[in-house]
């Protein structure tokens, strides 16, 4: 006889929910989470860490932008930042979420940011995952280093967009530039990644609260081994703030394909 059924043999069924794993699922159970994904992934690149959040008990929605992964036929000439955040506030409202951990990666930054900013009342945790912090009144461009924006805005192609038109968008890096070196890795993030519609770097972020995150409480979480290097300042800035919780994760760019059970378990510490 297991402890479970020796537990139910003695009467004491109630005890039987207090066992250390169940405990930590019930209090996991609470838990929303919200993944946004960076430039040309998409909510797929997110299937690795969500499989464990969900098995530990949480909620998990990982939504993906317009014009990106199963929604590039989307992709028009309006979709700029405002469609990005606007996606995320729809899937937060349609799906009646509140008390959610948002968590944004890389230019996912800027769009939590905004969502954050739209719905405040429906946040409770902020998590930026080697993300961007623009301010209110500028745009993602403005982050980077100008021969990196021009590198960019000079590869952009005319991508086709929703009803026949073309769309000015940055075809993906070599995944190598996220960090992701294993072979089955980079054919996966091969298959997937698009090109990714230069306005949502072009358009500012206009935000209506002075605080960056609506004052919820935030955690920046640097990946180190390798360094993004455009994302390289923004952990130098974010060390100097008193209101945020800063962590290191020893692994590339995209830490939710490189390292998804080290960043599972620190998102289910915040």
């Amino acid at each position: 006889m297991n402890r479970r059924e020796a537990l139910y043999a003695m009467g004491m069924a109630g005890v039987a929910s207090s066992l250390p794993g169940e405990r930590a699922l019930g209090q996991n159970a609470a838990r929303t989470y919200v993944l946004v994904h960076g430039a040309w992934h998409g909510g797929w690149c997110w299937s690795r860490v969500a499989e464990r959040l969900r098995a530990a008990g949480c909620r998990v929605f990982a939504p993906t932008c317009t014009g990106l992964g199963d929604r590039a036929h989307l992709l028009s000439p309006d979709v700029g930042l405002a469609t990005f955040v606007e996606d995320v506030v729809s899937t937060i409202e349609t799906e009646e979420l509140n008390d959610v951990i948002l968590v944004g990666h890389s230019f996912g930054g800027t769009v939590i940011s905004g969502a954050a900013d739209a719905a405040p009342d429906r946040i409770r945790h902020l998590v930026y995952l080697d993300a961007f912090l623009p301010k209110s009144g500028r745009s993602p461009f403005s982050l980077l280093p100008p021969q990196v924006v021009d590198a960019r805005r000079k590869s952009a192609i005319e991508a086709p967009g929703l009803g026949g038109g073309k769309v000015l968008a940055m075809p993906p890096p070599p995944p190598a530039v996220f960090g992701v070196t294993d072979p089955d890795d980079v054919a996966w993030l091969m298959r997937h990644l698009r090109p990714h519609p230069i306005k949502t770097y072009e358009d500012t972020l206009v935000l209506k609260r002075a605080a960056l995150g609506a004052g919820r409480p935030k955690t920046f979480i640097a990946c180190t081994v390798p360094q993004y290097p455009t994302i390289d300042p923004t952990h130098q800035w974010v060390q100097s703030q008193p209101d945020w919780t800063f962590r290191e994760l020893a692994t590339g760019h995209d830490a939710m394909v490189t390292a998804p059970e080290a960043l599972s378990e620190m998102l289910l510490g915040i």
